[in-house]
């Protein structure tokens, strides 16, 4: 057996050891410096290819782009705590909740809206399971739908951007384009940037928004009795216009400072993520809902989340050095050419790969062990980078929802009522599973969906 196939045996360890429930940045580093101190000692590798490991430390500390994640991070907790998606719902509940799955409906949008503004999963999926779940048990929702439609709707800021996955798969596809361009003598290759994937993802996004309400819809069809009407308290037309107008104003207005200033080419995402963190102040002030206490939590629920991704990606530095000390990446392109069918069959095996791990591990994880490994080869394929990027964002969707270890299901399960069981969930999310892998082969099939707006917009 030749020493690369060593790299596949560390590859299979760590992700062995991730299921043990040990943290993901220790084991990454921790497995690495296991094997290739094992791999010195039996003479198979040289040990200097840590002198990297400082360089590549410094570059995460100085990258501008990766700056954007703690400041879209800190917009989102703070808009989570500023009662947006509770106002929202209340008042989409009375719009359309007279409307056979106008509830589950509402439930969908108040979840696009929060992606767009927000973008933390977790947060999102609480809030609307607080809010939403119990207004949908008491109309007579069937459980699995109300549970399923909560969970997909929650987990839509991982394709609508401004996406955390979507800067971090940004600054990975730029690394892992400039190293297949550079394999095939290209000495200027077009950069890759998380404006390009904000701009790409759009359009899925809005996809997958439609294809889960159009599955409310056909459920209210089939089976009336699983979305039944809401019996709302009737107000005037107009006073509803006008609450309509004072809710959702604000989170709009947000949403197009944030994502316009990007498009256009107004700001980076850096400096527009600032932009959406004073902006969910300033909305958090206006609710009357911002003190110091507050902005206290929310500042120490922004370090511990943004220290945990750094740390992450620390460690997955170390991990794909020693991937490639062993001569994992050579082995990963000889199988990837092997496979039947050129580009089109290595993208299908990738996504799958993708797919089953999400079953077990996190987005995260996925990202920062997988991408690394797999991206310069099939990009050097010829793929599309910006359609790869927002392929494996809508895959990595998939990750919150797939039991049994979605993190979506376990954070309704810990706010659902004990009326709701798990079951309920794991039943209730499998329709959006498949509505999600409906929308890959959608983006698959029809390319343009992801690379017609940012052509147009960046020619």
């Amino acid at each position: 057996m030749g020493i690369e196939y060593l790299s596949l045996i560390m590859f299979g360890v760590t992700c062995g050891v991730l299921l043990l429930g040990f943290p993901v940045a220790f084991t990454l580093a921790g497995v690495s410096l296991l094997f290739a101190f094992c791999g010195a000692i039996v003479g198979v590798i040289d040990l200097s290819f840590f002198g990297a490991v400082p360089s590549r430390f410094v570059g995460v500390m100085t990258n501008e782009v990766l700056v954007a994640v703690p400041l879209f991070v800190f917009m989102g907790v703070m808009l989570e705590r500023s009662r947006i998606a509770e106002q929202l719902l209340e008042t989409m509940g009375l719009m359309f909740g007279r409307v056979r799955g106008g509830l589950g409906v509402s439930v969908i949008a108040v979840g696009a809206v929060l992606a767009a503004s927000t973008g933390i999963v977790g947060a999102t999926v609480v809030t609307m399971g607080l809010l939403s779940l119990p207004s949908m048990l008491k109309a007579g929702y069937d459980p699995k739908l109300a549970t399923g439609a909560i969970c997909a709707s929650g987990t839509l800021g991982q394709v609508i951007p401004p996406s955390i996955v979507l800067v971090l798969l940004g600054d990975i596809l730029q690394g892992a384009n400039t190293q297949a361009q550079l394999a095939k003598g290209n000495f200027a290759p077009d950069p890759v940037s998380v404006v390009d994937l904000f701009a790409g993802a759009f359009i899925p996004g809005l996809v997958l928004v439609l294809l889960y309400m159009g599955w409310i819809f056909f459920k209210a069809v089939v089976d009336p009795s699983a979305c039944p009407t809401l019996e709302a308290d009737a107000q005037h037309p107009e006073r509803l216009t006008k609450r309509a107008i004072n809710v959702l104003m604000p989170p709009t207005l947000l949403i197009c400072l944030v994502l316009g200033s990007i498009l256009i080419g107004a700001a980076t995402p850096t400096e527009s993520a600032s932009v959406g963190a004073v902006g969910a102040m300033v909305l958090a002030a206006v609710r009357e809902q911002l003190n110091l206490h507050i902005l206290r939590d929310v500042m120490r629920s922004t370090a511990q989340i943004s220290c945990m991704v750094f740390v992450i990606l620390l460690g997955a530095s170390i991990f794909s050095l020693t991937f490639r000390a062993f001569g994992g990446d050579d082995l990963v392109h000889q199988l990837l050419n092997s496979i039947p069918g050129g580009a089109f069959g290595a993208m299908v095996a990738v996504m799958t790969l993708m797919f089953v791990m999400g079953f077990f591990l996190d987005f995260i994880e996925i990202i920062f062990v997988v991408v690394p490994i797999v991206g310069p080869v099939l990009l050097g394929m010829d793929l599309n980078p910006i359609w790869f990027g927002v392929m494996i964002a809508i895959n990595l969707q998939t990750s919150f929802l797939t039991p049994p270890f979605g993190f979506a299901l376990f954070y309704l399960r810990g706010v659902a009522p004990e009326s709701v069981t798990t079951m309920h969930i794991y039943r209730g999310v499998i329709p959006f599973v498949f509505i999600q892998l409906i929308a890959l082969c959608i983006v698959a099939y029809w390319t343009e969906l992801a690379t017609w707006l940012p052509g147009k917009i960046f020619g």
